[in-house]
């Protein structure tokens, strides 16, 4: 039983169209915006705004309202739609707010059906009776979604397709399954149910675990993804907002063969990468997305997602050194480093292979600082030769800045909570140690440089900073691999102090053109990425 979508054409080319001669389209995925408003004339002015993001129809939430008075306002809601229209009165049983009678709950959406609505959406548990109840009633343009919501769990492949099956059994039009990511391996079994599925399917995964559900189901053929108008208003854990599928995503060019790429990380949802290399892979007509990966178990992540479409990633904290062991191959530097940034599965075999483009990003931008500051040639060999500088943290950062500062020449002291961990790196690279308590009182000589790799001062912590402000007078430049926020409390206070100061920013964007290009194959966009990141 496969429903066309009714919302959409093809053109020759075989690319979907919207019939309101919208943007062409490489998939048939549907936005729907959820609109949850407690009165009738909100719900109106939300769905212009919806009809404004190219939302290609809304969910009206009739359990949302405060006052509702059924004939009349579903007659309202329907005739002043700009946009197709999707019916749910969620009761409080199935996680919406609808705590009345149930025989009335049911008459409101036989209603809606009956004046015009475009989809209705009724719970499993009920929807046997209810489209038993509709019978030869049904209007032929109107599409019955009947679902089922998880709110604990993401169950296994079997326990899912027996739910898709039981769905069927309904006389659904549309199946809609929403389960919860514990972890993020979860949402591969939804896309495994999705994309093997034989009759229109909305598969989603709730919470930032499972943000990649609303993303790539257009990969997987889903029917319909969720966004909200405004970010932090959502009807769902984890729904990202239409600005980001539509702009930031670009959810409308993505399809079956689009690679995926992704920042592995935790925490993650702070990092920049989509926003860069989302914009660069859709100005050089790349077929790629770059996605936000909550991840907890690197390796369980890589085993589960290990599919030749899953191409590339970007590795944040905590995962950089566990990289390494998850890797099939590492390149020398990273091996010598200890950590992996970056992870590129090879297309031919799937094989991982993993390297380090933090310390060049990094190096570069501290060398570029020390030169701008103080008018130093670069003919004359590095800046950093000879030079004491002092990494704070020894994880996967510290370890690629140690390692670099070291190549150049410079005498390395590493300054770490635990005493040992820098003892353990300093020893590994040739350098001093120190315990950060120490750090403040640490001043053999002036004109050193700092660099903090800790995510010390990082949203939303940003009143915190790794060193007191008078110990900074003894740098003469001090760098941040914190990014967010662009100036930290660190770098203030050493400006404050007269230090030449180096945002993490330019790390970011360095060690990201490299990685573009491993990606992609395509060389790197330079300017781009640096527009790209000034608006942030």
């Amino acid at each position: 039983m496969d429903t066309v979508n009714p919302l959409l054409v093809s053109s020759a080319s075989g690319l979907k169209m919207d019939v309101n001669g919208g943007e062409m389209r490489k998939n048939p995925t549907l936005i729907c915006a959820p609109l949850m408003a407690d009165s009738i004339d909100k719900m109106v002015t939300l769905m212009a705004k919806a009809k404004a993001t190219t939302a290609d129809l809304v969910e009206i939430r009739l359990d949302s309202l405060k006052n509702f008075n059924p004939f009349e306002d579903l007659n309202v809601l329907i005739k002043q739609s700009p946009l197709p229209t999707l019916f749910t009165y969620r009761p409080v049983w199935e996680g919406g707010q609808y705590d009345g009678d149930e025989k009335k709950r049911l008459d409101v959406l036989r209603l809606a059906m009956e004046l015009g609505a475009d989809y209705i959406d009724v719970e499993l548990k009920v929807a046997h009776e209810f489209i038993k109840s509709i019978g030869g009633k049904k209007p032929e343009k109107i599409k019955v979604i009947v679902s089922s919501h998880n709110y604990q769990s993401t169950p296994s492949v079997v326990e899912l397709g027996n739910l898709v099956v039981k769905i069927q059994s309904t006389g659904a039009d549309i199946v809609k399954i929403a389960t919860t990511a514990i972890d993020i391996t979860d949402v591969a079994r939804i896309f495994q149910i999705t994309v093997h599925s034989q009759v229109p399917i909305i598969g989603l995964v709730m919470g930032e675990r499972g943000l990649i559900s609303r993303i790539l189901c257009t990969k997987f053929g889903g029917y319909l993804t969720f966004g909200t108008l405004e970010g932090g208003v959502v009807s769902a854990p984890g729904q990202p907002t239409i600005n980001d599928l539509l702009n930031l995503y670009n959810f409308r060019q993505l399809g079956p063969d689009t690679k995926v790429y992704g920042i592995i990380g935790k925490p993650v949802g702070h990092s920049k990468s989509p926003m860069l290399y989302n914009e660069a892979f859709k100005s050089a007509g790349f077929n790629g997305v770059f996605v936000h990966l909550l991840v907890d178990d690197l390796e369980m992540f890589l085993r589960t997602y290990s599919s030749t479409d899953f191409a590339g990633f970007s590795c944040t904290i905590p995962h950089k050194e566990t990289a390494v062991k998850c890797c099939d191959e590492v390149d020398p530097v990273a091996k010598s480093i200890g950590a992996v940034n970056c992870i590129i599965r090879r297309q031919s075999d799937g094989k991982l292979f993993g390297c380090n483009t933090d310390y060049i990003g990094a190096i570069s931008a501290i060398e570029d600082g020390l030169q701008a500051g103080y008018n130093m040639s670069s003919a004359a060999g590095s800046p950093l030769a000879g030079k004491l500088f002092v990494v704070i943290g020894a994880g996967g950062a510290g370890k690629a800045l140690a390692y670099g500062a070291k190549q150049k020449g410079a005498r390395v002291v590493i300054a770490n909570r635990t005493y040992e961990r820098a003892r353990e790196l300093a020893d590994v690279i040739g350098g001093d140690a120190l315990s950060l308590d120490d750090l403040a009182r640490f001043h053999p000589e002036d004109g050193m440089i700092l660099a903090n790799t800790t995510s010390i001062g990082m949203q939303p912590n940003i009143d915190q900073t790794p060193m007191p402000k008078d110990a900074l007078k003894y740098y003469s430049l001090v760098f941040d691999a914190v990014y967010t926020p662009k100036i930290t409390r660190l770098l203030r206070e050493a400006k404050e102090t007269g230090a030449t100061i180096v945002s993490g920013l330019e790390m970011f964007i360095g060690q990201a053109y490299e990685q573009f290009e491993r990606f992609t194959g395509l060389p790197a966009p330079k300017e781009q990425f640096r527009r790209t990141m000034s608006k942030y």
